[in-house]
């Protein structure tokens, strides 16, 4: 270049040499090379050397041990080094073009792959780079020699701090490197989660919820870069149920939505927060509500929409249920199934959001009989919320009062929950009619199994009855018959309750008369004096 430039004048010979890969560091090192100047290389410049000699063509067809031919020696004992080979990758981007096309980017990938999928106590790779080297600290024997300790089982997931430093690009291909060569899901999804963590505000530590809140704004200059980088390990997380929890799940879920990310990102990560949703706790679900057009102060939608996928993969469990009696199909089990445990958290979720007064109705209905009513053995839970929302929401008519109350059944009602209720003025009238009936069957039943106790403790003591009237004494036997007047005092109850009873059934039919009619009712069954209230239904 410089023998082909031609100046009439004599003016000096100005080259600029602006796409030389690695820039004038390269180009020096190179220079230098050509001169017979001493160059030392190292795992951060030798990518940068190597492109820069492929483009000037230093080939062996010019001179013997070109630089080309040194490059590529020297990269060769890089590539066995898990530190050297992190910096080589690092240093592909400011030359990714050209380090491409000489597959280099490729040949690094590879090894690192290979290294983080072999068993790390067989091979001792040491743990450079960012990551933290615990195992290059050894330990002192008796004779003061110090031996570096290989690296363990427990280490196995150390590679995912040096690789979260790598860019985005070459992130996700060391990631697909990796599980194409046999990575765990578990280590894959630590990596990813690691990286998201150190690239996404709020996700670490316990200050999330404080964060992911609305009115924290993010800089205009790294939202979209986030939303990209977000959506990416959204798409590289392992489709294996349980490798991620559902608390960061849902995280990813509240990130998503405050970084505005795709409609497709966000149906992913409540489609895998479906799947096992039984795992969230109550302070997962409050998501608070985003967007221009905000009504209630959580999303309830996203709830929604994550229960119906829920109930999607689940719904052979929930048609078996169905067949089986509803108070067999969950209480059969010592530990609770997941349909169970979903319909607690859903309960629970419901009493926390009822108390908000823009709660529609439909909205509320829509929820709670999202999760089917089998998988409810008790409707404590559900009886709380809809008297949670009855106090927010006085201002219901009787017939939105009475469609809410059907999504309880009395039935399955503690016989706590039934005092409750049937002192419960905010409640339909029909609706505490049938607590105060079941409340009854369930006082009946249980005086007559105590009453079954009492007769065969009774017929137990009968053969001896003999020998305990001779050696008892005149207190003892005063005692036996207050039991007996106490026994006759009980089956007379028995009796008044069943007559109550079928008053109740006949009174059953005329729920179309004024409230004052309920008044007789509380007067003949005893409820004039208001009981403790049940605190999980105030």
């Amino acid at each position: 270049m410089i023998s082909e430039f031609r100046s009439e004048d004599g003016k000096a010979c100005v080259l600029h040499l602006h796409d030389i890969p690695g820039g004038a560091k390269a180009f020096e090192l190179a220079a230098k090379f050509c001169y017979d100047i001493r160059i030392e290389l190292n795992a951060t410049n030798v990518v940068p050397v190597r492109c820069a000699a492929e483009h000037l063509l230093m080939t062996e067809d010019y001179v013997g041990g070109n630089l080309i031919t040194r490059t590529d020696n020297f990269l060769g004992e890089v590539l066995g080094s898990w530190k050297d080979t992190i910096k080589a990758l690092e240093a592909c981007e400011s030359v990714l073009p050209h380090a491409e096309d000489l597959h280099i980017v490729s040949r690094c990938i590879n090894s690192l792959a290979s290294k983080a999928c072999s068993d790390p106590s067989l091979s001792a790779w040491p743990v450079g780079g960012h990551a933290a080297t615990k195992s290059s600290q050894g330990s002192a024997p008796w004779n003061g020699i110090v031996t570096r300790e290989a690296p363990t089982s427990a280490l196995a997931d150390w590679w995912y701090i040096d690789a979260s430093f790598l860019g985005l690009p070459l992130f996700k291909r060391l990631i697909l490197a990796m599980e194409a060569k046999g990575m765990k899901p578990e280590n894959v999804a630590e990596a990813l989660i690691y990286s998201a963590k150190r690239s996404l505000p709020g996700l670490s530590g316990g200050s999330t919820a404080a964060r992911m809140t609305p009115g924290i704004s993010i800089s205009a200059a790294s939202e979209s870069e986030q939303r990209v980088f977000l959506e990416e390990i959204v798409d590289l997380l392992p489709m294996n149920k349980g490798v991620i929890s559902t608390r960061f799940l849902l995280r990813l879920l509240r990130t998503a939505m405050i970084l505005r990310a795709s409609p497709s990102c966000r149906e992913n990560l409540e489609r895998r927060t479906g799947a096992q949703v039984e795992e969230a706790a109550l302070e997962d679900l409050l998501i608070p509500s985003l967007g221009p057009s905000v009504e209630t102060l959580y999303d309830v939608d996203c709830v929604q929409r994550i229960l119906v996928h829920f109930m999607q993969l689940n719904q052979s469990a929930v048609t078996s249920s169905a067949i089986v009696d509803e108070g067999q199909s969950i209480t059969s089990s010592s530990s609770p199934t997941p349909m169970a445990m979903v319909a607690r958290l859903v309960d629970v979720y419901l009493a926390e959001v009822a108390a908000d007064v823009n709660l529609k109705l439909h909205k509320f209905l829509s929820l709670a009989s999202a999760v089917s009513d089998y998988a409810r053995p008790l409707d404590d839970g559900i009886y709380r919320a809809i008297d949670v929302y009855l106090k927010s929401h006085p201002w219901l008519t009787e017939s939105e009062r009475e469609q809410i109350c059907q999504l309880i059944n009395c039935q399955k009602l503690s016989l706590e929950a039934c005092t409750h209720a049937a002192q419960n003025e905010r409640l339909p009238l029909r609706l505490v009619v049938q607590v105060l009936f079941f409340e009854q069957l369930h006082l009946r039943s249980s005086i007559a199994g105590w009453l079954f106790v009492s007769d065969r403790v009774e017929n137990s003591q009968a053969p001896h009855s003999s020998n305990v009237a001779i050696q008892a004494d005149i207190s003892e036997e005063q005692e036996n018959d207050d039991h007996h007047v106490d026994v006759d005092d009980m089956r007379s109850q028995v009796l008044e309750l069943e007559k109550e009873c079928l008053s109740m059934k006949q009174e059953i039919g005329k729920l179309g008369k004024p409230r004052s009619s309920w008044n007789i009712f509380s007067r003949k069954c005893g409820f004039g004096v208001k009981s403790q209230s049940v605190a999980g239904g105030k």
